[in-house]
């Protein structure tokens, strides 16, 4: 008979302390299934700190996951070194009546499935093939530079003559940074003393710039003014004749046989429409800062769970095992489990690279077991199976129900949720 991993008053004295990260890299976080120390920020801070590139973190944003209350009832009954294929961590105890209404409520919400095999069939097998899921998450921080433009009447301009232009590190977002592992931000700053004056390079700093029309084989910087176009009515002639032998005046000329340009007016020179006609810029440089989380996410499923997608597990609730939070995690420590500590080392190990242009903030890892029960109906020489899956226990059937009637050709396809 399988004894409980520690006792509760062996909890209390030694807090779970042999599951914390080995040389206090990472700080273990409290979960509702496991009790650890409580989270070190100054650890945090000092790791940040000790870089000389990545500037320290503020210890306001630093906030711990918070538990799901349903989860707090789970009691792990065995042990972790059973690896992917033990069934007693979490493990869902379900009786015949809670399959079948499990079952029936999935079916219904399907237009054309019928609930009869839900119902009648027998329960051929009930399989416990419990799944583990282990995630990275790397929460950086990207800036850069671009510059804004805009035309410029005159007054003054935060320029370098009064204070150095900061460097795009140098600036303080402290007002704009997020809480951590938010999916994705982006704000935009203007850098101080970024200001300057530019001629504009669309018009020379003339203000105009040569008709494309009546001036396009000009040389840059010269022009022609009352370049007229042939009338296209008249051909020029500036009379309109008719088949009877009079002439009339043309209408579209006004009988002088030319039309101005169209574009210009036959002035040469057209208004730039970048500096509005003032010939000079207004440039600044802004700076452009992007907070995103980078996950990394790994699922070690027996043969029995192995046709369910990934995506499913990683949606699924589950009882949490370990989860960590530091500058830089390093691989869990299990005491009984040489599984669960590989499979730590194999999500550290795929760390999802950092751009260059970017610093990293924090990460957190965690590892998690899903509850995964496989059930197998049968029915004279035909059966299905389904998967039970999570605390939720949702229902997972993609391949073969027997009672569906609908071929794909109604709406109720739409209803999957793969």
């Amino acid at each position: 008979m399988e004894e409980p991993l520690l006792s509760v008053e062996e909890k209390k004295r030694e807090k779970w302390s042999s599951y914390e990260y080995v040389g206090r890299t990472g700080s273990v976080f409290p979960t509702a299934s496991l009790a650890g120390t409580e989270i070190n920020i100054d650890e945090i801070r000092s790791a940040a700190a000790s870089s000389d590139y990545y500037p320290p973190i503020h210890a306001a944003l630093i906030s711990s996951p918070e538990p799901v209350p349903s989860e707090q009832v789970v009691v792990y009954q065995g042990r972790f070194g059973q690896g992917p294929g033990g069934n007693t961590i979490g493990r869902q105890i379900l009786d015949e009546v809670e399959i079948r209404e499990l079952l029936i409520d999935h079916v219904g919400h399907r237009c054309c499935w019928g609930s009869r095999p839900a119902r009648t069939w027998k329960l051929h097998a009930v399989e416990d093939c419990n799944v583990y899921v282990g995630t990275l998450e790397t929460f950086i921080e990207e800036r850069e530079t671009m510059t804004e433009k805009e035309p410029y009447f005159g007054g003054k301009i935060d320029g370098k003559d009064k204070e150095p232009e900061l460097g795009i590190w140098e600036l303080d977002l402290r007002s704009e940074f997020p809480l951590l592992f938010v999916p994705q931000k982006e704000t935009r700053t203007r850098i101080p003393h970024s200001e300057a004056i530019k001629n504009c390079p669309g018009c020379g700093g003339r203000g105009q710039y040569p008709c494309p029309t009546c001036n396009a084989d000009q040389e840059p910087g010269f022009y022609k003014e009352n370049q007229m176009t042939q009338c296209p009515a008249c051909y020029s002639r500036g009379l309109i004749a008719h088949r009877d032998g009079s002439d009339t005046i043309c209408m579209k000329c006004n009988g002088k046989g030319k039309l101005p340009c169209v574009t210009c007016g036959s002035r040469g020179l057209m208004k730039c429409e970048a500096c509005h006609g003032g010939g000079s810029l207004l440039t600044r440089n802004v700076a452009i800062a992007r907070w995103r989380t980078l996950s990394t996410r790994k699922v070690s499923a027996t043969s029995g769970a192995g046709s369910v997608p990934d995506e499913v597990f990683h949606r699924a609730r589950g009882v949490e095992l370990c989860n960590t939070q530091a500058y830089q995690c390093t691989p869990a420590f299990f005491a009984d489990s040489f599984f669960l500590n590989k499979f730590s080392s194999d999500v550290i190990a795929d760390r999802a690279p950092v751009p260059p242009t970017a610093r990293v903030i924090c990460e957190r890892h965690s590892i998690s077991v899903v509850p995964v029960t496989r059930v197998t109906m049968a029915c004279r020489n035909q059966s299905f199976s389904f998967y039970i899956i999570g605390l939720s226990r949702e229902v997972y059937l993609k391949d073969y129900y027997p009672a569906r009637f609908c071929w794909g050709l109604c709406p109720c396809l739409e209803w999957l949720r793969l």
